[in-house]
């Protein structure tokens, strides 16, 4: 199953009407939702119209647009967005003293989706794969119920050994609480190295999940073109909520599976 998911939706209205014509040629089949940002209301007016699959696009990186944030909120994503753009290496760093900050910052935007879909975010990924932040993941950010995005998947050799076996642990620390898909790429990527065609053929035994951002025009151009409509053609499209029964389903048996051998 193919998962090709668009984020920054609400971000701003070019990303919000982007995406929305992707997803009314069949080219994408969820989004994740940016709050807290200009465009954050409207596009859940759009989305709610069109009947897309929406999740929460977290965001720990870029300054909040809207005109009406909470200053206690905007003061800890503040302090929250310097720590993570500091360094390259701070995602994988723990800091203890921002542990509430980052805590507040992450109920609001959950909260905040809410208020605007009229339900919890079923899925969630972060801005800039922030949600992957040592101190959102210790902490427990993310509930359990909600389907995640991993780290990227790379072939043999693309990474070097610290870099591949970082990210396995944290994808082994994610498959264990959340629904997670079997390989998570990027279109741009793909399209550079020219590579779609391994996607569809892993989609073809495994969930894949595919990001896009429609709002960069040589992705925008490749999703409504044949070429991408021959791409959606070949592969089964599905949505987070089908990657969730079957995720959970796994947990389930897995952990059922030592109770079972003992009795």
């Amino acid at each position: 199953m193919l998962i090709i998911n668009a984020d920054d939706w609400g971000g701003w209205r070019e990303a919000t009407d982007a995406a929305a014509a992707c997803f009314r040629a069949g080219r994408i089949t969820s989004a994740t939702a940016m709050v807290f940002m200009d465009d954050s209301p409207r596009g859940a007016e759009l989305a709610k119209d069109l009947g897309i699959e929406i999740g929460l696009h977290l965001n720990l990186t870029q300054e909040f647009t809207a005109a009406r944030v909470p200053a206690d909120v905007q003061t800890d994503h503040a302090r929250v967005c310097r720590f993570l753009r500091s360094s390259r290496y701070a995602v994988m760093l723990y800091h203890p003293a921002l542990q509430k900050a980052f805590r507040r910052v992450c109920a609001a935007q959950f909260l905040e989706f809410e208020r605007l879909y009229g339900r919890p975010a079923a899925h969630v990924d972060g801005h800039h794969h922030k949600h992957l932040s040592m101190n959102a993941l210790v902490g427990g950010m993310i509930p359990r119920n909600c389907s995640v995005r991993r780290n990227f998947s790379f072939q043999t050799g693309e990474k070097n050994f610290l870099n591949r076996t970082y990210r396995a642990i944290v994808d082994g620390w994610l498959r264990r609480r959340h629904p997670v898909a079997d390989y998570f790429v990027s279109l741009g990527d793909c399209l550079q190295a020219d590579n779609l065609a391994r996607v569809a053929d892993r989609a073809q035994s495994a969930n894949v999940e595919l990001m896009t951002h429609p709002a960069m025009r040589e992705e925008f151009e490749f999703l409504m073109s044949r070429k991408g409509e021959e791409f959606v053609r070949q592969v089964r499209l599905g949505r987070h909520a089908e990657l969730r029964r079957s995720e959970s389903g796994k947990m389930l048996r897995a952990a059922s599976a030592p109770a079972m051998a003992k009795s």
